[in-house]
């Protein structure tokens, strides 16, 4: 049993639609203890016209819930991180250190795009992000309806130097048959780069983490798997994604022509 990391979950209790308060936030840890969890990076929902979670306040309140998790013995380590929701004031909140990066380099970014589809600026300011050294991690793409409608756009945006974040639970049908469908297909196509739970509750949204390597493992090979454990730990410590990966995504343009999800 691999220890994994978690750099997608809304367990920081008290600041947007998941854990509501304290004892449901301990609760969902040991749960991600359950599924050999070790880390997590808690990334509340920042900027998206609903929740509003400054770096400073994260870091404060991460650094409180450590505290707690230690004293309620649960072995969960914590790193404070947001997900942020692409709109045109991004640059400017990076300008004025109001970002939390996925690593303390400021080296990876997760970016939510809006669930309805892919705004006509999308480009322009992952253009701009890679420009300064910022590596977006597009978060939760086969949920996205622009994908969905349009995979090949995943595609150029994983060509332009993006990473993608599939969440383990769309993996395993919680999202549905076409969802599910098209988690594998981004992995078949080599799209896909890490799980991470996106855990918001008990329900729908749960961790499953291990369930989605023990499936990505049955499906494909105990390497790809260790590859998306891998890629998570380069992330989070700032370090280069595995130049394997990188070299299978260039081969795959070759193909381009028969569209990824007919392979």
């Amino acid at each position: 049993m691999m220890n994994l990391i978690d750099l997608h979950c809304h367990i920081l209790p008290g600041v947007d639609d998941g854990a509501k308060d304290l004892p449901m936030a301990l609760d969902m840890a040991r749960e991600a203890v359950k599924q050999n969890i070790t880390h997590i990076l808690l990334t509340p929902h920042h900027m998206d016209g609903m929740y509003t979670n400054h770096k400073a306040d994260v870091i404060r309140k991460t650094a409180a819930f450590q505290q707690e998790l230690d004293a309620a013995g649960i072995p969960l380590t914590v790193f404070p991180g947001q997900e942020v929701h692409l709109t045109g004031e991004l640059l400017d909140a990076i300008d004025n250190d109001d970002i939390l990066f996925m690593d303390e380099g400021g080296k990876y970014l997760l970016l939510e795009l809006p669930h309805s589809g892919i705004p006509e600026y999308t480009e322009t300011v992952i253009f701009e992000l890679l420009a300064r050294g910022i590596t977006p991690v597009i978060a939760h793409p086969e949920r996205n309806h622009g994908f969905q409608k349009n995979p090949d756009r995943l595609y150029d945006f994983v060509e332009m130097g993006c990473l993608t974040q599939l969440t383990s639970s769309s993996y395993l049908g919680v999202f549905g048959e076409k969802v599910e469908q098209l988690t594998q297909k981004i992995i078949d196509a080599r799209l896909g780069f890490v799980f991470s739970s996106d855990a918001h509750n008990f329900e729908g949204r749960r961790f499953l983490m291990q369930d989605a390597f023990n499936k990505l493992t049955k499906e494909t090979t105990d390497r790809k798997a260790e590859l998306f454990n891998y890629n998570a730990k380069s992330i989070v410590n700032g370090d280069s994604i595995k130049t394997e990966s990188i070299l299978h995504m260039s081969s795959t343009k070759k193909k381009k022509k028969k569209r990824f999800w007919l392979f």
